[in-house]
């Protein structure tokens, strides 16, 4: 039940994706004093759908079989286009990399810690569970892990343990925790600053550019090499947000990050057209999709998307989060049933399965973060 990762040409989400969030309403501190910067939360759930999309019209794998067929056959047309969204897990690690400097910026270690856990960990302790029962019913066609690998899976852990995934998508958490504990050691600890910042985001850069050269396992694993300039790109942004945008050293950071992560996205994701891969993508069209990322995280560090202040966006980043764990797996279980069950046809059923996989996201956060977040929060760091 594992998910291939990113740099194979058919990533898992993000998402992923992948949340960075504190709080559901993220509030900048930019010139203009504070600012709810609502549209970020919209960027994150349009990213966790681009995901979606892939994982339900744009690769084979457990989902075709969940379709009776390859998506290429039930979306002709729009299985190529969907075939670009695992995309939304470089979008996702940009957002990242902006949210997380600006929670962690006048944090002390542990209260930066508390809240990264207590963010994570209640939704997704939730969905380990929820899909593990769901697919030990016996009427489901996917199988459960084991026990003890469903233990191992709630530390967060399993990748570098070596245990199966009961998420596929958690790969990307896994990525999030290193990019967390880099910034929380060199940042959070020592104090934000500025200068601290920069220094920061240029010694990952040339850090993970020689670890990429050495091709040793264990640099590749500590600083990520192929997701490195997303992460560094968000936190670019991030200073472009709080100091404005004539800071040329943080469009610098920016402009180094994006060269570098469209290299990694197009060396991960293209391959040649062939009979047997519907999913052939563009190696310009890769490089736009990755500009229109970063674009779009730019254009709300700077304030062109303050507009974009409806409140309906808060509660889509909060939901953005459990949807992006359930969605894969469990969504193979609901086409199965709406599309060969029932006999909807394809679109009314991918439309239906979303609205089904967000509804559920609405439960989670509804009973299992809200209440759960601030107690697990407060454990950690009482003096909150």
């Amino acid at each position: 039940m594992s998910a291939p990762q990113l740099t194979t040409g058919a990533p898992p989400v993000a998402p992923d994706l992948v949340t960075t969030a504190p709080r559901p309403a993220i509030r900048g501190r930019g010139r203009g004093g504070p600012s709810r910067l609502r549209a970020l939360d919209g960027l994150r759930l349009l990213a966790a759908l681009m995901v979606a999309a892939y994982h339900f019209g744009g690769r084979n794998g457990e989902i075709a079989q969940a379709w009776g067929g390859s998506p290429a056959h039930q979306f002709p047309t729009a299985a190529p286009l969907f075939a670009y969204g695992c995309l939304g897990v470089q979008i996702f690690f940009v957002i990242s990399g902006f949210v997380i400097c600006l929670s962690g910026w006048g944090r002390t270690l542990r209260a930066f810690i508390a809240s990264r856990v207590s963010r994570l960990y209640p939704a997704y302790w939730a969905a380990i569970l929820l899909v593990t029962a769901v697919f030990a019913l016996p009427w489901v066609a996917y199988k459960a892990l084991p026990p003890s690998e469903v233990l191992t899976n709630l530390t967060m852990l399993q990748q570098p343990l070596g245990a199966d995934r009961v998420l596929g998508v958690c790969w990307t958490l896994w990525a999030e925790m290193r990019f967390y504990a880099l910034f929380a050691l060199c940042v959070v600890l020592p104090g934000a600053t500025r200068r601290r910042v920069v220094l920061f985001c240029a010694g990952w850069t040339l850090a993970a550019a020689l670890a990429q050269a050495a091709h040793q396992p264990f640099l590749d694993t500590v600083l990520m090499p192929e997701y490195a300039p997303f992460f560094i790109g968000g936190i670019g942004l991030y200073l472009l947000h709080r100091y404005g945008a004539r800071d040329p050293v943080a469009w610098a950071i920016v402009l180094v990050s994006w060269l570098i992560g469209q290299h990694y996205a197009v060396a991960g994701l293209w391959h040649a057209p062939s009979a047997t891969a519907f999913s052939y993508r563009s190696t310009v069209v890769i490089i736009a999709v990755v500009t229109l990322g970063f674009a779009l995280v730019a254009a709300v560090a700077l304030g062109r998307l303050h507009w974009a202040d409806w409140r309906w966006l808060t509660v889509a980043g909060a939901l953005t989060y459990p949807f992006y764990l359930v969605h894969e797996h469990l969504g193979w279980v609901v086409v199965r049933a709406l599309h060969h069950g029932i006999g909807l046809p394809s679109y009314a059923t991918l439309a239906l399965t979303v609205a089904l996989m967000l509804l559920l996201a609405w439960v989670l956060h509804r009973f299992i973060e809200r209440p759960l977040t601030p107690v697990l929060k407060r454990s950690i760091d009482p003096r909150r």
